[in-house]
């Protein structure tokens, strides 16, 4: 029943994006502007540019996240509905999850289109022998940022300033994240030979996701009635 009614949430959101398109549209746009004015800032042709990718990978999906998750909770806000899914008979968590798995999927979306685009433009060569790791770290990194900024959305969504208080709140909580997900993407992208470091990195932040995801799972519930 929890994982009918989170699916039902999700869909449901993710339709709503399918109609009006204007959260995935206003993240796209953004991460588009983002690697464009890192193209011209940065001389793509020089070598120790290359070093430089892995950090904008991750400053683009944080980026483009973050305007997601400043929109999860619009609707639900404008409308005055957050009162109905809390009186609704399904489990707070339920509302948790959906939320989680429709951000989680607008967020791919935008990196299956804006990291290509990143390469692209910095004419990276991109050893496809490590696309299987590469693809491993950008989703257990994707899920944590997002599972935090869910969590912390529907909390700041209740202000009259949630796109101020957000990032001020999300950005300290995922700071670990961050470093152990680019670090492990700079050894799979830069220096493949440390593999081992990567994978204790991985570790890290797989750990990360569990606590930060069972935080959000437990804690919205309580989140709602504040």
């Amino acid at each position: 029943m929890l994982i009918k009614d989170a699916l039902k949430i999700a869909k449901n959101d993710l339709y709503t994006e399918w109609k009006t398109k204007a959260t995935i549209g206003a993240m796209l746009i953004f991460s588009m502007l983002v690697v464009l004015v890192f193209s011209f800032a940065f001389d793509p042709m020089r070598a120790n540019v290359q070093a430089l990718i892995p950090g904008l990978i991750w400053v683009l999906v944080v980026f483009g996240g973050m305007l997601g998750l400043n929109r999860a909770f619009v609707a639900e806000s404008k409308n005055d509905t957050i009162f109905a899914l809390n009186i609704a008979p399904i489990d707070a968590s339920s509302v948790y999850l959906g939320k989680c798995l429709a951000n989680f999927i607008l967020l791919l979306i935008v990196e299956l289109i804006a990291i290509p685009f990143l390469f692209l433009l910095f004419d990276y060569k991109f050893d496809l022998s490590y696309l299987g790791h590469f693809i491993l770290v950008l989703l257990i990194g994707t899920f944590g940022f997002i599972s935090a900024g869910t969590l912390l959305a529907a909390l700041s969504a209740q202000t009259k300033s949630a796109e101020m208080i957000l990032p001020l709140l999300l950005f300290p909580i995922v700071s670990p994240l961050l470093i152990g997900v680019t670090q492990a993407t700079k050894v799979f992208l830069n220096s493949p030979e440390n593999l081992s470091s990567a994978i204790s990195w991985i570790q890290l932040v797989g750990a990360y996701d569990v606590i930060i995801f069972a935080a959000g799972f437990l804690l919205y519930e309580y989140i709602q009635e504040v």
